[in-house]
């Protein structure tokens, strides 16, 4: 949740607290002492000032004396066996009683040890005379409170139960489990305590209380203790280690002392006596059992060990029921994954696979809206914002965003035109196929008005200092602070997120497949062109010669016997010889499509106007014979085509306008018209027309509409060719008509920017 102010924690002067070195305070808690020792002699190198109350010898008199001035041989022998141990800490703690001193005698101590970095660190807790008592004591208590753990069926009897038995063992006032969300805010989940007390359940506490810091130190230690936050803090001699002259770093300390910001905060919370144990989830800290007693009170290291074991097989549980609470909902995305796979891999379009069945892909993530961007088209799924806006927040992810996914629950935090979209897209995920073309898939959520209730008014953790700048301060208040929430969704699960993520790989899987069963059709479609253009180019080869043959003894026949011969005979010869001319020709068309497959394009940048006067100046005779006008209205643009080919396309256009024209005054126009990479060039004539149902077939090699006899004959090649050559060059040609009236022939060509 934000906090009600909506401060950005960044530009805070977090003096206080983010800053505050809590690792190296300088001092522990004066309740136990602390030594740093040199191995492997065991020379104490430093102290805390509270040795002679402790210990009945002062500071000075213990620095760099071997460890055997406070233990004798055998205690020393098993702690240097313990040092030896992987794992030191397992050792923990170590029976240890102090030799005869000048004031003190038979002391008995629990020994905690730890390293850190390369410094060895020995604490010092005076025991209970009763420890055996008190350890068999919470040894059936720590049983039963795992028994109920081990039999509890959910996520929230777990909290409940945990907070139930720590207390008991404990007997502190109260006891809370505490869980973080995504901003680091905490909510009391379960809680147990005095009756006396008011309740803090369901409060939630704002990231502040516990800075980044702060949740480090807990992530590397299970449990923190503070018996009374009164104490003198006790300081170490020297500040600085001896050895790498550096402030000792007592993360892992048991006695380290606390925060003066935190040591306020308990004072404001009236609480004298803490004790806090960390719940860990796959090694981040999820959330803290935290203690509170209103009078001083020490717990011994065993029932706090006890504790932290608790608190360490409490997380294991709860994980693990978190998990099984979600488990249905994870199984049904996982049917949705599987069913949109299925779609996408049966879809020639693989986005329909996507957005027109049931489940769709709102479905996988729980969103009531969704785009997919593909290719420069929008697909529009349920309730989203309009094209402008996805196109200006895509713009937006591309300059901000550099993961494959990117979600959150309050776009307008950290996008601001989305405060007009709340209604649609409060919430977003945006999950990127490919940012070099733009491909994404968008799921929205809309606006979740919620009311938080806080521990006391969040914003009073921020302090203005007298130059303006901002600091963290602990608040004075935590009486129930009511905060309504808006311009947020409700937040993405991890595994809505993940499944997202296991879509793009679908996605990806699908889009390849095709791609490859694409490169295969165009290989074996590629090898049936050349195939047919073989056998178009030697069948037709062929058929020339015996067809010259027919025609040449035809004329022989006429040209020899024509005296022998009536004119029934001269007629059907003549007859003969044409039909085998318009075979030739036929054939001479059917060689020249074929050959348009096999002749490299020429490719350059190529000034039609050249072109077009060119072949004007062939159609020169036609176009004098028939009377046609010849309009270009403007020069036409350079364009990137095969000069010959491009110049064979407007022959055909032009001719065919001229030839299909029955009106007296034969017109015909020439223009073009721009779009931001291509050119449309046409052809408009007031001819005969065509009627709407043959503008596909006029395109078909050797299609023609009339008899031979009329309008001059032809093939019915020349749109066959042209649309082949046009293809070639990336475009695409049509017509438009009205019979009777006339028709327009367009094309298109690359332009050449």
């Amino acid at each position: 949740m934000n906090i009600s102010k909506n401060y950005n924690l960044l530009q805070l002067d977090l003096n206080k607290h983010e800053q505050e070195p809590i690792h190296v305070p300088g001092s522990i808690q004066s309740h136990g002492i602390l030594l740093t020792l040199k191995e492997p002699e065991l020379t104490i190198l430093q102290v805390s000032d509270n040795t002679q109350h402790l210990l009945g010898f002062s500071p000075e008199k213990l620095l760099n004396q071997p460890l055997s001035k406070l233990f004798d041989s055998e205690q020393i022998e098993f702690l240097v066996d313990c040092l030896h141990q992987e794992t030191i800490e397992i050792a923990n703690p170590i029976e240890l009683t102090l030799q005869s001193s000048e004031s003190a005698a038979n002391l008995s101590f629990d020994g905690i040890i730890n390293r850190q970095m390369e410094v060895l660190i020995l604490e010092l807790e005076p025991t209970n005379p009763e420890k055996n008592n008190v350890y068999f004591k919470f040894y059936n208590l720590v049983k039963q409170a795992l028994s109920k753990l081990q039999t509890a069926n959910s996520f929230t009897s777990i909290s409940e139960i945990i907070a139930k038995e720590v207390r008991k063992i404990i007997k502190f006032d109260r006891v809370m489990v505490y869980k973080f969300d995504e901003d680091n805010n905490g909510i009391v989940i379960a809680e147990d305590k005095a009756e006396n007390l008011t309740s803090y359940l369901g409060l939630h506490y704002p990231s502040l209380d516990i800075p980044p810091l702060a949740r480090k130190v807990f992530s590397q230690n299970w449990l923190r203790f503070i018996p009374n936050i009164d104490y003198q803090p006790a300081a170490i001699i020297p500040t600085h280690h001896p050895l790498t002259n550096e402030p000792l770093d007592l993360s892992r300390s048991v006695l380290r002392s606390v925060s003066p910001c935190h040591i306020e905060y308990l004072h404001n919370m009236g609480v004298k006596a803490t004790m806090t144990i960390s719940l860990i989830r796959n090694n981040k800290l999820w959330g803290l059992i935290a203690c509170h007693h209103y009078t001083p009170k020490y717990v011994p290291y065993e029932i706090r060990h006890a504790c932290e074991f608790l608190g360490q097989m409490t997380s294991l549980e709860l994980v693990s029921k978190e998990e099984n609470e979600d488990s249905k909902y994870k199984i049904t995305i996982k049917s949705v994954q599987t069913k949109l796979v299925e779609y996408m891999s049966a879809e020639e379009n693989f986005i329909y696979g996507l957005i027109n069945y049931q489940p769709n892909i709102l479905n996988l993530v729980n969103a009531q809206g969704a785009v997919v961007c593909f290719e420069d088209e929008f697909y529009f799924v349920g309730n989203t914002p309009n094209k402008q806006q996805i196109q200006n927040l895509i713009k937006w992810i591309n300059q901000n965003c550099n993961e494959e996914i990117f979600y959150t629950d309050s776009l307008s935090s950290i996008y601001p035109e989305a405060e007009k979209l709340k209604d649609v897209a409060s919430g977003l995920i945006a999950l990127s196929i490919s940012k070099t073309h733009n491909n994404y898939v968008l799921w929205f959520r809309p606006e979740e008005v919620q009311t938080v209730n806080w521990g006391g008014d969040p914003s009073e953790s921020v302090k203005v200092n007298e130059d303006g700048s901002l600091r963290l301060s602990p608040r004075k208040s935590f009486e129930l602070w009511k905060q309504t929430v808006h311009l947020k969704s409700l937040p993405w699960q991890p595994w809505e997120v993940n499944a997202a993520l296991d879509l793009r790989s679908a996605i990806i899987s699908v889009v390849l497949r095709k791609i490859d069963e694409l490169a295969k059709l165009n290989i074996e479609l590629e090898r049936s062109n050349q195939e047919l253009d073989a056998f178009a180019y030697i069948a037709s080869h062929d058929l020339k010669e015996p067809l010259r043959g027919i025609h040449n003894y035809s004329n022989f026949l006429i040209e020899d016997y024509g005296e022998i011969l009536n004119e029934e005979g001269k007629a059907k010869l003549r007859t003969l010889i044409r039909l085998t001319q318009r075979m030739e020709d036929l054939i001479d068309s059917l060689l020249r499509f074929s050959r348009l497959g096999r002749v490299d394009l020429l490719l350059q940048q190529i000034d039609l106007n050249i072109v077009l006067q060119r072949i004007l100046d062939l159609l020169s005779a036609r176009i004098e014979e028939t009377g046609a006008v010849i309009n270009i209205h403007r020069p036409l643009p350079i364009v990137y085509c095969d000069r010959i080919q491009i110049g064979e396309v407007f022959s055909n256009l032009i001719t065919n306008a001229i030839k299909y024209n029955d009106k007296v005054e034969k017109l015909v126009e020439i223009g073009y018209t721009e779009a931001s990479e291509t050119v449309t060039f046409y052809v408009k004539d007031n001819g005969i027309g065509i009627r709407e149902k043959h503008f596909e077939a006029i395109f078909r090699i050797f299609k023609r509409l009339h008899s031979p006899n009329k309008y001059g004959g032809g093939t019915g090649a020349g749109l066959t060719i042209a649309k082949k050559i046009v293809e070639r060059h990336g475009g695409k040609i049509w017509v438009e008509s009205t019979y009777g009236e006339g028709s327009t022939f367009y094309f298109t060509l690359q332009k050449v920017n």
